[in-house]
């Protein structure tokens, strides 16, 4: 399910699926995308960022055309403990494996993969990204 921004409508909650997996996507080329992004994030609840939260910046294949320092999306998803996917969605293949990758976190997220959680797996995806 997609939205444009949280809060989500409350008149239809109760045919809403369970959220196993809230991905926020930014684009680089528009300042708006990651206001919207940043508006938004104080409609998910907490225990969300206990891995089940990523951000995804498309648009990285044009530096030239970027409105946004992918520094200052790395300082949010540090700040929200959540991983970020980097990839431009113009090119087939890129796009066939980012759609891959968060196909694999939402099977996570959703407790589909036995032995790993949510949660621990972001804490995978962190210590790689420290070293």
């Amino acid at each position: 399910h997609l939205a444009t921004s949280l809060p989500l409508p409350s008149e239809r909650d109760h045919l809403r699926p369970r959220i196993d997996m809230v991905v926020f996507m930014i684009d680089i080329k528009s300042k708006y995308s990651l206001k919207n992004v940043e508006t938004s994030l104080a409609h998910v609840d907490a225990n969300f960022f206990l891995g089940k939260v990523c951000f995804l910046v498309t648009g990285v294949g044009r530096v030239n055309a970027c409105s946004i320092e992918t520094n200052a999306v790395c300082k949010l998803a540090e700040a929200y403990c959540s991983p970020v996917l980097f990839c431009e969605l113009e090119l087939e293949g890129i796009r066939a494996a980012t759609a891959q990758r968060l196909l694999r976190m939402l099977q996570i997220c959703a407790g589909h993969i036995p032995g790993v959680s949510a949660l621990s797996f972001v804490s995978l995806m962190r210590s790689s990204n420290v070293d």
